[in-house]
């Protein structure tokens, strides 16, 4: 972080005690007894398991019962019935009848379906049913009704589909539509420990910035000012500014020497899109993208002092940010936030630590309200961090709310802790489901 003071030092709380070893075990329901051709393959990791299925469905639900599961890459030709806290379902294909595609057990916490697509297969079937779980990307066709919720289980959509059409969340039913910031209040789960998960699962040089085989044309600088433009396929030696609404920018490279930002937007400028790019900060960029209105999806980011900005309306998911450059005084963070309010950081792979020079950098993520009058509606989920001073920096003069951190699965390679002022006022830190990337235990206890 430029121009803002880092947190003061302090002395390193006494070593942990290593965690209890605790065995794993894969619980099967009634239903799955009965399945023929279907072969679980765990492997266990930062508390999760990932679930490989092979074989054909068949009838009744696949019950989902193990605390941290995640189903990963299938297809999958029946219901799922999850029945446990923070489940992940991820780039998942259902094709199921019956009463409902999803169904969510009362009770239950935490469920992510992300980059999934649903296909009811009768008229009758609902899509998720009855509520508390968030959707990210999810393709919903041929349900009656789509993503159901409750007043007591209020899920959050973002960025979905209904037969091809954006998801308007005035149509969920069972009761008022939360905001798509309502992430709520969420208490700690049970987590089970085990060996990590391997890092292919994380984002990072195979599924981040510019995909391979992708030819690039040159380009200078870039000052976007029409309203919907795509640029795509540049190898943009240079810096780039947005001051137009609905920009993207995909599948190219942004190689910017600036002392600034590798792309900037303007007030003017919202609902910025940027995807399977890359940005090289050539060493000297204060921060690779500034500051409000845009989604960073697949980035690739390196060499810059900080990563990006994060300020009003600001989404980064899917990305890897590593490779952070020192210059004198600069306290470099992967990401940060000096003030904003509506901000979704989601699976990415943050690491500030340089494991040649075993310099820690600053943070992960530094939350402050140095800029602003507070930091609200803040959700930090599912990321791999490892590095900084502290790898989640709260600072002292922040105001927030509902800054929810939870899912997360945190390295070693931090100066003196995982989180400085877990308790602050406005943050709620889901002891349960941040553990350490390589036990699965809880990182604070």
């Amino acid at each position: 972080m430029t121009g803002v003071e880092a947190l003061p030092p302090v002395p390193p709380a006494p070593p942990a005690e290593p965690p209890e070893p605790a065995p794993r075990s894969v619980r099967r329901g009634p239903l799955l007894v009965i399945v023929i051709g279907i072969c679980l393959a765990v492997i266990i990791g930062t508390g999760y398991l990932i679930v490989t299925l092979v074989g054909p469905g068949r009838d009744g639900p696949l019950v989902l019962d193990q605390p941290n599961t995640v189903l990963w890459g299938q297809t999958i030709s029946r219901p799922i019935e999850i029945a446990a806290d923070h489940v992940t379902l991820r780039r998942v294909t259902i094709q199921a009848g019956g009463s409902a595609a999803i169904r969510i057990r009362d009770g239950v916490r935490n469920t992510v379906i992300e980059d999934t697509r649903i296909d009811c297969a009768e008229d009758r079937t609902d899509g998720i049913v009855p509520g508390g779980y968030s959707a990210l990307r999810v393709r919903v066709d041929g349900c009656r009704d789509p993503f159901q919720q409750r007043a007591d289980a209020p899920a959050t959509i973002v960025d979905s589909t209904v037969n091809g059409r954006p998801f308007n969340r005035g149509r969920a039913t069972g009761g008022a539509t939360p905001s798509p910031m309502d992430f709520g209040t969420r208490a700690p789960a049970a987590n089970v420990a085990g060996a990590p998960t391997p890092m292919s699962y994380w984002p990072g040089p195979g599924n981040t910035g510019v995909p391979a085989g992708t030819a690039l044309r040159p380009s200078g600088s870039l000052d976007l000012r029409e309203p919907g433009v795509v640029v795509s396929n540049l190898d943009i030696t240079g810096c780039v500014t947005v001051r137009a609404k609905n920009v993207t920018i995909r599948n190219s490279r942004i190689t910017c020497d600036s002392a600034t930002f590798s792309i900037r937007t303007y007030d003017s400028a919202t609902d910025l899109l940027v995807e399977n790019v890359e940005i090289n900060g050539m060493g000297k960029n204060s921060a690779a993208v500034c500051c409000a209105n845009y989604t960073l999806r697949r980035v690739n980011i390196h060499h810059v002092v900080d990563g990006p900005r994060l300020s009003a309306n600001t989404t980064v998911v899917d990305s890897w940010i590593h490779d952070l450059s020192r210059i004198p005084d600069s306290h470099n963070d992967t990401l940060q936030t000096t003030g904003g309010n509506n901000i979704v950081v989601r699976h990415n792979r943050l690491e500030p630590h340089d494991p040649d020079t075993r310099d820690p950098s600053n943070a992960c993520l530094m939350i402050g309200s140095t800029t602003s009058d507070s930091v609200d509606n803040l959700l930090v989920e599912e990321n791999y961090c490892n590095g900084g001073n502290y790898s989640i920096g709260v600072r002292d003069d922040l105001v927030g709310s509902n800054i929810v951190i939870r899912g997360n699965r945190f390295g070693r390679d931090f100066r003196y802790g995982v989180i400085a002022r877990a308790d602050q006022a406005g943050i709620t830190w889901d002891r349960g489901s941040n553990v350490w990337f390589d036990s699965g235990q809880p990182v604070v206890r």
